[in-house]
């Protein structure tokens, strides 16, 4: 069996990133989206990005940006990744399609399977990103995706263990589940879930 994919998002600090990255995290992600106590501009993402070692994927989170203003961020930033959490359409991943980008597609909708969008990745959210508000995966009438897809929304190291169990997730996606106060994240925290996440497979 394969290690679940780790995605840690909202990072905002050189410290931050350096401990995602040596707990072992898959994905690193940088909030451009408006409105968040995690925003960060694309001089800081293109710092933050540069400690990044090449196997580990950097993403740029958007949220109902013209597509202009996300490949602008996304190529001042160099992030090698992008993710749309918004009512973007298919034109949206075409447009931002390039030679080893990858694109993530966010949404708190049943979704069939992942690609429906031409996205590389999806990911099942809650319906209010970022707030630590669990997704309903313990719903009877949850029907896991198809394909490469991650769980998000209100996973701690606490709970992460068993959402993997009950949805078969490929990757988990955290953000205020391993922060001390809102948009500040924890070292213990980041290193706890990670953990928590490779020991399904121990």
């Amino acid at each position: 069996m394969t290690d679940v994919f780790i995605k840690i998002c909202g990072l905002r600090t050189a410290a931050d990133v350096d401990v995602a990255v040596g707990a072992g995290a898959d994905a690193i992600g940088f909030v451009f989206a408006p409105g968040s106590p995690r925003t960060v501009d694309a001089a800081t993402a293109r710092e933050l990005a540069a400690r990044v070692p090449a196997g580990v994927l950097t993403v740029g989170v958007f949220r109902g940006q013209p597509v202009e203003e996300v490949r602008r961020l996304t190529e001042e930033s160099g992030v090698r990744g992008v993710q749309l959490h918004g009512d973007e359409g298919p034109e949206y991943y075409e447009a931002l399609r390039a030679e080893g980008r990858t694109l993530l597609r966010a949404t708190a909708e049943h979704v069939a399977r992942c690609g429906e969008y031409g996205e590389d990745l999806l990911l099942l959210d809650a319906p209010d990103p970022g707030s630590g508000k669990p997704w309903n995966w313990g719903s009877a009438d949850f029907k896991a995706p198809e394909g490469r897809w991650l769980l998000a929304g209100g996973l701690t190291p606490g709970s992460v263990a068993e959402a993997i169990g009950a949805t078969g997730a490929w990757g988990v996606d955290v953000s205020s589940g391993v922060e001390r106060e809102r948009g500040v994240k924890s070292p213990e925290l980041i290193r706890a879930f990670v953990e928590a996440v490779r020991g399904t497979h121990a």
